[in-house]
């Protein structure tokens, strides 16, 4: 049996939106019940809420899920990407492959990383580990006089990289191109090491 919460999810995806008196009534308890609820799955991230205006008077508010409310969802992206990866390794060569996912990488550090390669090396380490740990990415580091080691405890795409390890490119690149450094990539989770592990030159 579905909670409470999960019911109102449910309500909000399949509906796109809905107020509290039209959840209230869905759901079958009262509004205070439910604005409870919406509290607590918008502190999660799950939900929003949005003015609307509807005729004369004050404007009430509507709710519907966020992206990563949506995620909660079953989804086929998996699968979908899974299937678009065999075809580009059946249409490019090795090296076109690696070029695609070099720009893909490239192109991830350049429109959603901020990091001023000004400010000194472990500054700009705790900022790509904040940056990037809604996106699943657990990074560490330590480093000594001439090289800097970053660890990744987990990989955003772990199954997908198991079937196709050339997506690690992606890492290699933005991680290259977020902290203007050369990286080589020497331990890989799917290859089957323990964690992720960059080496970076500092010298």
């Amino acid at each position: 049996m579905k909670s409470t919460r999960e019911k109102i999810l449910a309500i909000l995806q399949s509906r796109r939106n809905a107020t509290i008196n039209e959840l209230a009534k869905i759901v079958g308890i009262n509004g205070i019940s439910v604005r409870h609820h919406l509290i607590n799955l918008q502190e999660e991230g799950l939900i929003c809420a949005e003015e609307e205006r509807h005729g004369v008077g004050r404007p009430r508010f509507v709710y519907k899920l966020t992206e990563q409310g949506l995620e909660k969802f079953p989804s086929n992206y998996q699968k979908f990407t899974r299937y678009m990866l065999t075809e580009l390794k059946n249409t490019f060569t090795s090296e076109q492959l690696t070029e695609i996912f070099q720009r893909i990488g490239k192109s991830l550090a350049q429109h959603t990383l901020n990091i001023d390669s000004s400010r000194p090396i472990d500054e700009q380490l705790e900022i790509l580990a904040d940056q990037l740990s809604a996106d699943g990415y657990r990074l560490s580091w330590k480093k000594d006089s001439a090289r800097l080691f970053l660890y990744s405890d987990n990989c955003p795409y772990h199954n997908l990289g198991l079937v196709h390890p050339e997506i690690c490119r992606i890492d290699e690149a933005m991680f290259t191109t977020a902290l203007n450094r050369e990286i080589v990539h020497q331990q890989c989770i799917a290859k089957g090491d323990p964690r992720c592990v960059y080496v970076v030159e500092l010298e």
